[in-house]
């Protein structure tokens, strides 16, 4: 007897575009030959996915026109199918898909405009975060400073990319009928996406704090993440650096790097 996993995992094979040969069995004709069912679900299938990506990427959409836009979402559903029931989580691969997808090389800072619109998708579905007093730090003992990390509110994510694309994403908004010209060669972007509040914010970051933010996001101690961002700039201002980082609400946890032996200091 074929088990219900087996009839569910051949009837998604056929909707995304694989072998439809094994869920023909399963699909009762009633005047309509099973193969023409399997491709209507399958378009239905394939446009509610299109449509998913388009709204999480609507600029990426506009950068590239919605024919060319739908012919990759379905090349990428190919590659990338669903794993999961929401579809609001569904993307989380489609700007590197951009980065390698060939009709895509004209345009090299698609993929970064997707990872920036990603980045905003995430922030506004991370789960809440209490974020943390500076009170919390009176406790701790000076000697343990070096090795303190600090958990980052879930819903940031810091982006650099050598084009400017918070530019390109500003001048890309649906209410703007004829986006602006944007110099490629006028410099990167360092950015840091979160959600404050109900809004999802895109703020730029100077050389050495994205620096410091980056490694303190990434799991470096204190110490490390200093390090980082007096690479960047020796003029790096630490202690203004985490009086911000606390008035932001960024840390919602402390913890410690583990010592040389390997154990929690």
């Amino acid at each position: 007897m074929t088990s219900l996993r087996e009839v569910q995992s051949a009837l998604r094979l056929a909707l995304l575009g694989g072998d439809d040969e094994p869920a023909r069995a399963w699909i009762r004709g009633d005047g309509l030959e099973p193969v023409a069912r399997i491709a209507i679900y399958r378009h239905h299938v394939g446009a509610t996915l299109t449509a998913a990506l388009r709204a999480t990427f609507p600029v990426v959409c506009r950068l590239v026109d919605e024919r060319f836009f739908a012919y990759a979402a379905d090349r990428y559903l190919q590659i990338e199918p669903p794993s999961g029931p929401c579809l609001f989580e569904y993307g989380a691969g489609f700007a590197d898909f951009l980065a390698d997808f060939p009709p895509c090389r004209p345009l090299p800072y698609l993929a970064d405009v997707a990872r920036l619109e990603w980045a905003m998708q995430s922030a506004r579905h991370a789960p809440d975060a209490i974020p943390l007093s500076i009170g919390a730090l009176r406790e701790m003992a000076p000697e343990m400073a070096a090795s303190l990390t600090l958990a980052i509110d879930p819903s940031v994510t810091l982006l650099s990319s050598p084009y400017p694309v918070d530019r390109i994403w500003r001048v890309n908004q649906a209410d703007e009928p004829e986006p602006a010209v944007v110099d490629l060669g006028a410099g990167g972007a360092r950015l840091e996406i979160r959600r404050c509040g109900d809004d999802v914010v895109v703020r730029a970051l100077d050389p050495p704090a994205f620096a410091f933010r980056r490694a303190l996001a990434g799991g470096a101690g204190l110490a490390a993440a200093t390090a980082e961002a007096l690479a960047s700039d020796p003029m790096f201002d630490l202690g203004k650096a985490f009086t911000e980082l606390f008035a932001e609400g960024l840390p919602i946890a402390l913890g410690h790097t583990p010592s040389p032996g390997g154990e929690e200091p």
